[in-house]
């Protein structure tokens, strides 16, 4: 599971783009943003602490890196099987267009070009509809035959301008069918009912350790009208590229700081050629088991928010060194696992009777791979299969560096959306005091007891709230981290200062989650991203359930509308209550009663306030979405051998996806 952007993009950045660039000067002529287009930023990470590093986690480091770029093309193919075809045009132009390159037209064919490079394909990367150049039709054409493409451009540029052709990546329509209405490369020919039925088969709801079926495949009917599985292995789909994949993990293997680490990579390397998913859940459990080396990485097909069904996953890569001394802070919060667990607002029949194996720790990310690049989460909680994390626990990461990165490249912008949104100066500077904290410690627990507390009830499959599954668990989660961070315990532990600063993190959320979050939707667009459904969720029906005692007030001053939290207590009350609902529809499987939480708080936005909030976002010309440059890791040899790896940190995001596309393609 992983906690998107949203917290960095709207909370600590936000204010810290108002206070002053003391911090920016500490570190000298370093620049975090290096690029705006469209509604997106491109920024750059530093990793601290790699001069700390010896020889062999570097090399380490640096195979793990490669591993995890040589997946690039399987993510798009994943997205849309488009994806990849107009990819490949785009670069032809880039490298190949030999004429005007500074009149208009083909610069807004650059903006799209880097648009479908940020989405890892040709639909909007969170909102997930699709998006179109520019640039005329015509026009693009004509590029692509001054640059010698040799395949069918009319027939490409259908693809890319047509807006019936692809519409979404992933559809949310409940009235239609999901499957058939989708882009991305899941399914081939069937529809929902055909794939449900196709697994329904394989599921046994008595099974304590149920395998997670269909996770690593595509589903295909032939010709002959035979439903199949076709596999990701190495001689199945995407081999190539496993191919590629393995040949770097079987390097960094070698150099692999302990036994664990050997054994775990080993068991992912077969499980790559044989695409067998018991192998991948023993992989699971043994990659849970490493809680003492520096180095870790993930690297497979991990995350569903991209399949209608909440079934199929993404491939996705990070690497990552160990932040020692932050991770104090998660590490107390582990140890307390039980006591969390044993004082939430649950009912107990859903609640673990031993919390096992919960670690974890803030880490540095070295690179960013597949569905992680370039926009990435900002803290990851794994494995996800539920009877792992109940039997065996499960690993959770706040990613400070890419946290860090989003706050300085806020210094770098003159504007807020806390001034816009906030009521009053008392809330501005109440955040300015609390909101970097909070917001850190909102993420950890998120990541560390949120995603890893509660249990399924025997017999409920942990597929059984379908499409609605992804939102549901990120609603679970961040209930669980509101719930908690307002408790007294946090100030006992010394993680949170005081009794006061969880103030700062509700008003904040309630903020985002009924207004701000909605400068990423298009004007008529419904909310349709998991994160983003899971905090307009709990925002309005927070505000709803909060009425009577005017537990959260909408104001209105200068024709401008405001959220504003008025009792901070009632508020915790109804974050824990709607968490016991949720858990209970979790734990009993109830997609019935999830489908109607859903469907009636977290899709429909009222669009007279839409309107209002895109309008007052614009004025302050801000992004609200932001995206990641890997820094290069370099071998530098001496006499023959490599004697170290050095740092670059790279300015140039169309340059790195030019290069990765000619680096790392593999189909």
């Amino acid at each position: 599971m992983k906690i998107g952007k949203m917290i960095a993009t709207f909370g600590t950045a936000a204010i810290l783009a108002s206070c002053g660039n003391a911090e920016q000067k500490a570190e000298g002529d370093f620049r975090y943003l290096i690029d705006e287009f469209a509604d997106l930023k491109i920024m750059r990470y530093r990793i601290p602490g790699w001069d700390d590093l010896t020889l062999k986690q570097k090399e380490y480091v640096y195979h793990l890196g490669e591993a995890a770029k040589y997946g690039r093309d399987i993510i798009w193919m994943q997205n849309c099987k488009a994806n990849l075809p107009v990819r490949k045009a785009i670069e032809t132009v880039i490298d190949g267009y030999g004429g005007d390159r500074d009149c208009k037209d083909f610069q807004d064919f650059l903006v799209y070009a880097k648009r479908v490079f940020f989405s890892n394909g040709i639909h909007h990367h969170y909102a997930e509809d699709k998006f179109f150049p520019d640039c005329p039709k015509d026009y693009f054409k004509s590029l692509l035959e001054a640059s010698g493409y040799d395949k069918d451009a009319d027939a490409l540029l259908d693809v890319i301008y047509n807006p019936d052709i692809y519409p979404q990546r992933k559809s949310t329509d409940a009235s239609g069918d999901i499957v058939a209405a989708s882009a991305v490369n899941f399914y081939e020919n069937v529809t929902r009912a055909e794939v449900e039925k196709f697994y329904a088969g394989m599921i046994d709801a008595n099974d304590p350790t149920p395998v997670s079926y269909g996770l690593n495949s595509k589903v295909v009917k032939g010709e002959d009208g035979v439903i199949r599985e076709e596999v990701y292995r190495i001689g199945g789909l995407y081999g190539a590229a496993l191919e590629k994949i393995v040949a770097e993990l079987e390097k960094a293997r070698e150099v692999a700081e302990n036994d664990t680490q050997k054994k775990y990579i080993g068991l992912l390397i077969e499980y790559y050629r044989t695409g067998d998913l018991e192998l991948w859940d023993e992989y699971n459990i043994e990659w849970v088991k490493d809680t003492l080396g520096t180095v870790d990485f993930v690297n497979g097909f991990v995350e569903d928010y991209n399949d209608p069904l909440g079934r199929k996953a993404t491939w996705e890569g990070l690497v990552n060194i160990k932040d020692h001394e932050a991770s104090l802070r998660t590490e107390t919060i582990s140890e307390n696992a039980q006591w969390f667990e044993d004082n939430s607002p649950v009912d107990s029949r859903f609640k673990k009777p031993v919390v096992k194996g919960i670690s974890a720790k803030v880490i540095d990310a070295t690179t960013l791979a597949g569905d992680c690049y370039p926009a990435t989460p900002i803290g990851i909680n794994l494995p996800n299969a539920d009877w792992i994390r109940r039997d065996h626990g499960s690993k959770s990461v706040t990613i400070a560096n890419i946290t860090h990165a989003y706050n300085k490249a806020a210094l770098e912008s003159p504007n807020s959306t806390l001034k816009e949104f906030a009521w009053s100066e008392e809330e501005v500077e109440m955040a300015e005091k609390y909101l970097n904290i909070t917001d850190e410690i909102h993420t950890d627990l998120h990541e560390c007891l949120g995603h890893g507390s509660g249990q399924l009830l025997p017999g409920t499959s942990s597929t059984a709230l379908g499409e609605y599954s992804s939102t549901l668990e990120e609603t679970r989660a961040d209930l669980f981290g509101l719930y908690y961070i307002a408790d007294p315990k946090l100030v006992e532990l010394g993680i949170i200062p005081d009794g006061e600063a969880y103030k700062a993190q509700y008003s904040n959320y309630i903020r985002n989650g009924l207004q701000v979050q909605f400068t990423r939707v298009e004007p008529g667009r419904k909310n349709t991203e998991a994160h983003m459904q899971n905090r307009k969720l709990i925002a309005e029906w927070c505000y709803e359930a909060g009425k009577d005692g005017n537990v959260i007030e909408k104001k209105v001053r200068d024709g401008k509308t405001y959220f504003v939290v008025n009792d901070y207590e009632a508020l915790r009350g109804l974050f824990g209550k709607l968490l016991a609902e949720v858990q209970r529809i979790k734990s009993e499987g109830d997609y019935a009663a999830g489908k109607a939480l859903v469907e009636k708080y977290a899709i429909n936005i009222d669009p007279d306030l839409h309107k209002e909030v895109l309008e007052r976002y614009a004025a302050l010309n801000l992004k609200p979405y932001g995206g990641f440059v890997n820094p290069e890791i370099v071998p530098v040899e001496k006499n023959g051998k490599v004697a170290d790896y050095r740092i670059e940190y790279t300015t140039d995001y169309l340059g790195q996806m030019m290069e990765y596309g000619r680096k790392y393609a593999t189909l």
